[in-house]
């Protein structure tokens, strides 16, 4: 009765603990490293034709890269705003991206500031539920 009763504590507790974590598919744990995957998390965030999602790698609440997915944007303007900004948050402290102003891509303003707001919106959520 009493190895019973143990075993229903534990397992009650295993959930308790467990059950506060979301499991929505936007943040993912890869070999020690926090990927959080703004295509839902930012599905209203939009560039000039469209959402701009991003992957924003974490990993000792410091950023370590911000990579750019597949979207409509304009490949031209995407690929000089992506190469303008895919470097700027590299090694940032995560708590650091909400007060950091990173400088635009001109000509792709639009897009700049959609992957801005993805970033912050990425870190912020990292912040909440790491």
């Amino acid at each position: 009765m009493k190895k019973t009763l143990i075993a229903c504590a534990c397992v009650l507790l295993a959930l308790a603990l467990t059950s506060g974590k979301k499991n929505d598919g936007v943040m993912t744990v890869e070999n020690g490293v926090y990927v959080v995957n703004t295509t839902t998390l930012c599905k209203d965030v939009v560039g000039y034709e469209g959402p701009t999602p991003l992957k924003v790698y974490i990993k000792g609440n410091k950023i370590q890269k911000v990579e750019f997915l597949p979207n409509q944007e304009t490949p031209r303007y995407w690929k000089a705003c992506a190469k303008h900004l895919e470097t700027k948050w590299d090694g940032m402290a995560v708590k650091k991206v909400m007060t950091t102003k990173v400088d635009g891509r001109t000509g792709a303003t639009f897009s700049s500031d959609a992957v801005k707001k993805n970033v912050q919106a990425a870190a912020e959520y990292y912040l909440k539920n790491k």
